[in-house]
């Protein structure tokens, strides 16, 4: 049986980590907050614009793009999305998981035909210990992702498909369903298929156009595939702060639980002895009686 100064020592250590949990909630809890208002502020916009193409996709004539060329795949760009740190489950586990597995579905594709583009330090790590060499650090967009940047990645990455420098572009990351579910994503990026650029179809809107359909709709194309990019890194930041503010709520959960069975078995104990030590007196004193 552990002494009393153990079972202390554990009671504070013990205290000490859920007070550490419970404020790690907290943040992340606010942190989820903050994001979800971001994507809430910027859904009317992207809502607008797809539907605004949705319009010009649907009208009769055919519309052409160097975004939507489809050839043989014989280099191909990944894009995964981690975080910076790590207690928030699974999830940069599952982002690492499915990165290997897009890797591998490529087996005929070595060296430089696959290009690596990791958001945040955890996919970034594991990109280097595989043994593939990153095109650039990104780790800023996984803690504060904003317009600007996410599209000059994506410009990035359409000039290089534009120009055949890759032939592909897969997302791998983490989608926000709600606080309790988060559901890990491949999705490809480019090319991208016109007709389901913005989902279902609609009637063409009456639109007078300037200079004419089929240049909008170039136009409208990269803002479109920008956006996706910042939407991507607006949800796997809320999916992150999601699974974190479970992570933290499990493991003060279950420091609570420990802490009430250590002061239980404090208490035990320290009865314990108190019932040895009057039995010693008792017993000397019938001694010497």
């Amino acid at each position: 049986m552990p002494s009393l100064k153990e079972v202390k020592g554990r009671i504070a250590s013990v205290n000490s980590t859920l007070k550490i949990t419970s404020a790690m909630k907290m943040v992340a809890s606010a942190k989820l907050h903050r994001v979800q208002g971001a994507i809430e502020n910027m859904l009317p916009y992207e809502h607008k614009l797809n539907d605004i193409l949705s319009g010009f996709l649907s009208a009769e004539g055919s519309v052409s793009s160097p975004f939507a060329e489809q050839r043989a795949v014989e280099r191909v760009a990944f894009v995964a999305v981690s975080s910076n740190s790590s207690l928030c489950g699974a999830f940069n586990a599952n982002v690492i998981r499915r990165f290997h597995e897009a890797v591998a579905s490529y087996p005929k594709l070595q060296g430089d035909q696959r290009l690596f583009f990791p958001i945040g330090k955890k996919i970034a790590e594991a990109v280097r210990k595989a043994g593939f060499k990153p095109e650039g650090e990104y780790q800023q967009l996984a803690d504060h992702p904003t317009y600007k940047q996410a599209s000059a990645l994506a410009e990035h990455l359409m000039t290089l498909f534009a120009t055949r420098q890759i032939d592909r572009v897969e997302l791998i990351y983490n989608h926000f369903k709600s606080v309790s579910t988060q559901e890990l994503l491949r999705e490809n990026f480019l090319p991208i298929t016109l007709s389901e650029t913005s989902g279902s179809k609609k009637s063409a809107t009456d639109y007078i156009v300037e200079p004419d359909r089929e240049t909008l709709i170039r136009t409208l194309i990269p803002q479109v595939l920008s956006l996706k990019i910042y939407t991507l890194l607006l949800d796997s930041s809320a999916a992150e702060h999601a699974a974190r503010t479970i992570a933290m709520q499990m493991a003060t959960d279950n420091a609570t639980d420990l802490l009430q069975e250590l002061t239980i078995q404090y208490n035990k104990t320290r009865q314990q002895l108190i019932t040895s030590e009057l039995l010693d007196i008792v017993g000397s004193e019938v001694a010497a009686q």
